[in-house]
């Protein structure tokens, strides 16, 4: 396996540091697949696509590839997409069970590129547009046969497993010479996603045969012959429309004219080059590829799945982690895309009647916990209002955002039939989520929801709204209602108001069905879930010194898991401190708000070296599309969204030696340190505007 660098035709070639194998092994379910920045299309290699192990279709271990599919999921702890799967196979080979082994060491992988040689000599490269893979087969031996597998699919079960349909209502046809097209609906963790495609061949076949169907309304499996003489090339074409196969023609008319593969792998590059580079940072080798591969993992969701010329509309919005770090680090990096991202989530609640928890592909899931998109709406909101002041307050968008935020008040109060994981009525006579009627996850999604509430009310306050400010800020402080102050954890609490007994704060919670208080976390993880509130944290513990001891407690807890069933997502613990899973990402900076910067320093520097590493199981957890790298990009920068909304960042302790954001308007804002390693200077925070406005952060360590 080796990178594989381009050097560009200019500029700073950030690019040639990132090594997409990183997190392809072990926990940190990313992938190799060619694509550019929140493209739709994520064209790569599938070694196996039915089990947790692998979510994104990849596991670097594995030596045989099942086909190379257009859509693929960085880091998710759910496994899905995996669409339209092509194979080449030698002449003859059977196609429904088939497998190609690979050869590791020719392994090649670099944003906007990857390559690979089968064990019968045929070469393998993919490029991608934002809603188009392109391929170029070169092959060692005369006679090829291509599998287009459109049944197959990342996280298909068998049907007895499944209880249902994975795919329906396909409709495919072929121009009889090079080109397929098609539409069908996928059930899988979003069901009823609308997948429209059209393939396009740079040579015409000379048979092109279906396989019958397994179950009615399913795609078919094509098994396609050529004649290619050896050491001559097949370049194919597909792409995806959300909307069905018209669309997905005319994007592949609009993004590939020709049958020019390099000038495509270039412009994937250069795409990728210019979002990149808007970091600059002084470093060793390892740090960079760190840095630069956390980047780009932040820029692969979430995806545009708009068709060519339309207006942009963003799904695969992993909330649940993403809102902590990722989409504050977007409003700093690429602030022009986050109004349509935001816009994304709007519409899609309009789509579903509530504000989205887990889209994908246009899809709600309901997956995790909380309403977590409306933290990233009114982030933005109050940048918005922060940055450009007068623009803000035009009547234009004092309209949007009130349609905005009576989306929040609907999503956050009223019952929503369709909605599996909240009941308002009870949770607000009750100020809690009791474990005697919500069987799972009770005291976490009290947590959660108390943070949805604080942002609703600061949205509220600044539109004028101060019934409603009220309301949701007195529901924000329901996070004290599960706090037992006699033990200084959160814990379950039934309807009468008793505690949880037996009570083991070791305890996972995992899932919405079973018999727990938690979502992949414990009593010691969550206590800390009140970014909002620090100050009333710090006072329900019983003062500063008492809660730094309490923190230092949590990092000298024994590294035990207990009672999950399934564990795979607490990992990369520090005593109780878990930073393979997203909860625990903003505690280490608590020591610099208790007073204890020192504290913070030396704990960010611990995960550095023992959680990130320049190798294929170099993350210690689930990527999550972007957050795992978010909180290294920020911390590395030296500061972080400990709340996550309204663009307040505490300062840490940077872990490179300079690093220089070009901003827009051609602005620079610098951050220098001395000595990475000293004691950190004094101050506890940097505003958002500060840093957009353009300068200068020196730390000057003493």
């Amino acid at each position: 396996m080796v990178l594989a660098p381009v050097s560009p035709a200019s500029g700073y070639d950030a690019a040639n540091w990132v090594d997409p194998f990183i997190g392809t092994a072990g926990t940190g379910h990313t992938f190799p697949a060619a694509c550019v920045p929140f493209g739709m299309v994520k064209a790569g290699p599938d070694t196996g696509t039915g089990d947790w192990e692998h979510c994104s279709g990849y596991q670097f271990g594995d030596r045989e590839i099942i086909g190379f599919s257009q859509t693929h999921l960085s880091g998710t702890g759910c496994p899905d997409m995996g669409d339209v799967s092509i194979l080449p196979l030698g002449a003859g080979m059977g196609c429904k069970e088939a497998k190609v082994a690979f050869d590791k060491e020719s392994e090649q992988a670099s944003p906007g590129y990857y390559a690979v040689t089968l064990s019968d000599g045929t070469r393998c490269e993919i490029t991608a547009t934002a809603r188009c893979a392109f391929y170029r087969f070169t092959f060692a031996r005369p006679g090829v046969r291509m599998l287009v597998n459109l049944p197959s699919g990342i996280g298909n079960l068998p049907r007895e497993s499944w209880g249902g349909v994975r795919m329906r209502e396909a409709k495919v046809r072929d121009d009889g010479e090079s080109g397929i097209c098609g539409t069908y609906l996928r059930d899988g963790w979003a069901t009823g996603r609308r997948v429209g495609f059209a393939i396009r061949f740079s040579r015409n076949w000379k048979t092109l045969r279906r396989e019958e169907v397994e179950h009615e309304g399913e795609p078919p499996r094509l098994i396609a012959d050529f004649e290619v003489p050896s050491g001559e090339e097949l370049l194919v074409k597909i792409a995806l429309s959300g909307t069905g196969a018209e669309n997905a023609e005319r994007n592949l008319g609009a993004e590939i004219h020709g049958w020019d593969f390099e000038g495509t792998r270039r412009s994937a590059r250069a795409k990728w080059n210019e979002l990149l580079s808007r970091v600059e940072i002084d470093g060793t080798d390892c740090e960079k590829q760190n840095f630069y591969t956390a980047l780009y993992h932040l820029f692969l969701h979430p995806d545009d799945i708009s068709d060519y010329g339309e207006r942009p509309f963003y799904s695969t919005f992993s909330t649940w982690d993403t809102f902590r770090a990722a989409h504050p680090l977007y409003t700093i990096l690429v602030p022009e895309r986050v109004p349509d991202m935001v816009d994304s989530l709007l519409r899609q609640g309009e789509l579903t009647g509530y504000l989205p928890i887990w889209p994908l592909g246009g899809v709600e899931t309901q997956c995790m916990v909380g309403t977590h998109s409306v933290p990233i709406i009114v982030d933005w909101f109050l940048k918005e209002r922060e940055l450009k002041p007068v623009e803000a307050k035009s009547p234009d968008r004092i309209a949007y955002w009130e349609r905005a935020f009576a989306q929040i008040k609907e999503t956050l109060t009223n019952r929503h039939e369709s909605r599996l994981k909240e009941r308002w009525d009870l949770y607000d006579r009750l100020g809690y989520y009791p474990f005697d009627i919500i069987k799972g996850e009770g005291v976490s999604r009290t947590m959660e929801c108390a943070y949805d509430d604080w942002c609703a009310g600061v949205m509220a306050r600044e539109l004028g709204h101060g019934e409603d400010a009220d309301f949701f800020f007195a529901r924000s402080r329901n996070w004290r209602n599960v706090f037992d102050p006699a033990l200084g954890l959160v814990r379950g609490k039934d309807s009468q108001g008793r505690w949880r007994e037996p009570y083991d704060p070791y305890r996972i919670g995992q899932g919405a069905y079973t018999e727990n208080d938690f979502t992949e976390g414990n009593a010691f993880q969550y206590v800390w879930h009140v970014m909002h509130d620090p100050e009333g944290l710090m006072e329900a513990m019983g003062g500063r010194e008492k809660f730094v001891q309490r923190l230092d407690a949590l990092f000298e807890e024994p590294e035990v898991v207990e009672g999950a069933g399934f564990d795979a997502d607490v990992t990369g613990l520090i005593g109780q401190y878990v930073h393979g899973n997203e909860p625990s990402h903003h505690v280490i900076y608590f020591y610099t708000l208790a007073g204890h910067p020192e504290k913070t320093a030396r704990r960010i520097r611990e995960v550095f070296g023992r959680f990130y590493s320049p190798q294929p199981d170099g993350l210690c957890g689930n990527e999550d599309c972007g957050q795992m790298s978010a909180w290294y990009v920020f911390s590395a920068l030296g500061f972080y969204p400990f709340n996550p909304c309204g663009g307040e960042y505490v300062l840490g302790a940077p872990q490179v030696s300079k690093a220089v954001l070009k901003l827009s308007d051609g602005k620079r804002f610098t951050i220098s340190a001395d000595d990475p390693n000293g004691k950190p200077p004094e101050g506890v925070s940097i505003r958002h505007s500060q840093i957009m406005h353009g300068g200068e952060l020196h730390f000057q360590y003493k």
